[in-house]
């Protein structure tokens, strides 16, 4: 039985990877030879050009530094708010605490289309349309109310008699939330960063709706550059989500222990 479930899991991979292999095999593709060669495993020639037309030609560059400092802030901001708002949920009964989280569960319940004007309004008024601020503002929003879920089960989870404990040998509630419970936690810090992060990584709608200016675009939309009215530029739109790949690898690297054992750990209470 063990030996079955092999062909499955390589089944799997395959399937998974594919689709990374084929914009690394375009990428590395010559114009002249993207559509005279037809379907082939590889190329006959290689080359760099459309990495070098990326990085050094395009604003590639600048994309990629705009959706870094979008999603790193956006992750951050959210993970601190999450982690205390969730250890609030966990922890307090105080009134209203049903309201809050109705309304929280509620506000996933809308169709991101419906609030775009709303949005649009709000950031125009306080002049933060076409700007990276703005696009944090809203993303921090919109992650906010699931990463406040995921961290209230982590809490959840977390023994509140280690706490009592460290705050009958002198500790504050703070000293304890601190020393205490967010050690025990990290697994689900690291999971609700990774999500976060992921999310606003990879958002396309906000960032099209909300940035007009080049140089304040985040990598989704700038990448739609390459297309135009009346072509595609395949071979540099394959590199530059070749190289959008890099830094999320590097990140997840860091963090995927923290990611593996927090979607484990977040299941199971007590």
């Amino acid at each position: 039985m063990k030996n079955v479930k092999y062909p499955f899991i390589i089944g799997f991979l395959v399937f998974t990877l594919f689709p990374v292999f084929w914009m690394l095999k375009i990428s590395l593709t010559p114009d002249r030879l993207l559509f005279s060669e037809g379907i082939v495993a590889w190329p006959s020639r290689i080359t760099f050009d459309h990495y070098y037309a990326v990085l050094v030609e395009g604003s590639f560059p600048d994309y990629f530094m705009n959706s870094f400092i979008v999603s790193f802030t956006t992750a951050a901001l959210v993970t601190i708010i999450a982690a205390l708002a969730g250890y609030a949920l966990s922890r307090f009964q105080f009134k209203g605490k049903l309201a809050i989280m109705t309304i929280l569960l509620v506000t996933q319940m809308f169709p991101i289309v419906m609030v775009i004007a709303p949005i649009y309004n709000v950031l125009t008024f306080i002049n933060l349309v076409d700007s990276l601020t703005g696009l944090i503002l809203v993303y921090t929003a919109f992650n906010l109310p699931f990463a406040c879920f995921l961290m209230q089960s982590f809490f959840d989870g977390a023994p509140v008699e280690l706490e009592e404990a460290a705050m009958m040998d002198g500790c504050t509630r703070l000293q304890a939330l601190e020393k205490i419970t967010l050690p025990l936690c990290l697994p689900g810090i690291g999971a609700t960063l990774g999500f976060v992060f992921t999310a606003a990584w990879s958002e396309l709608l906000f960032a099209l709706m909300f940035i007009n200016r080049q140089s304040q675009m985040t990598f989704p939309a700038g990448i739609m550059n390459f297309v135009t009215k009346f072509s595609v530029d395949w071979g540099q739109m394959a590199a530059a989500m070749i190289l959008a790949l890099i830094p999320v690898c590097i990140f997840f690297s860091y963090i995927q222990r923290f990611i593996v054992q927090g979607l484990t750990a977040g299941a199971l209470k007590g």
